[in-house]
């Protein structure tokens, strides 16, 4: 047993302990995936940990998605504004990037995403910058209104993840991204 715990990872010894500490669940604390559970035990065939893996990491989108949404309108922002604020941000300065590369980042038609440029545009949250040595060239740039309403979105944004996740101490919080981790390269790579 000793000779085993030398060859542990400090990362194995800290899950090992987060394990250890963690307390069996108090009988009449109950969550939705619970009730979801035991109201289709014996009616289909399922492996009810995986449903409770599956179905909470689905509620726990869902309300990140509708905190995004208000935290969104908060900063005066719809989503595809965010996302591709976001997309700009994240080139770092100069903030700078073509139409077809984000069209190609974001997934959208160029007639989509000229639609949104000219929406940013008008918001004073992005600029057009023609192409000096090739006119035809036009680079797009956050301006400094959308790098401050970007930036007040995400401190929001961060807030409530850091809420979301306060229930697990640093150790639980390294124990559930490995395992998230494990999970979604397994999907990653059977696309």
């Amino acid at each position: 047993m000793e000779g085993e715990r030398r060859d542990r990872t400090p990362d194995q010894d800290r899950r090992t302990r987060s394990a250890e500490r963690a307390e069996p669940r108090p009988p009449d604390t109950e969550d939705s995936v619970d009730r979801h559970i035991a109201r289709w035990r014996d009616k289909a065939p399922f492996d009810e940990r995986v449903e409770g893996i599956v179905t909470r990491i689905q509620m726990l989108n869902r309300h990140m998605r509708q905190v995004k949404e208000r935290v969104l309108a908060e900063v005066g922002l719809q989503g595809f504004e965010f996302e591709t604020l976001h997309r700009l941000s994240s080139r770092g300065a100069p903030y700078r990037a073509t139409p077809s590369e984000l069209a190609g980042e974001l997934m959208v038609s160029p007639a989509g995403i000229t639609g949104r440029l000219d929406t940013l545009e008008k918001a004073g949250l992005i600029r057009r910058i023609r192409g000096t040595e090739d006119r035809r060239r036009v680079d797009v740039e956050l301006t400094d209104t959308g790098r401050e309403r970007w930036t007040a979105a995400m401190k929001l944004l961060d807030r409530a993840e850091r809420a979301m996740a306060g229930p697990l101490d640093e150790a639980d919080r390294d124990v559930l991204n490995a395992l998230l981790k494990r999970m979604l390269l397994r999907v990653e790579n059977e696309d």
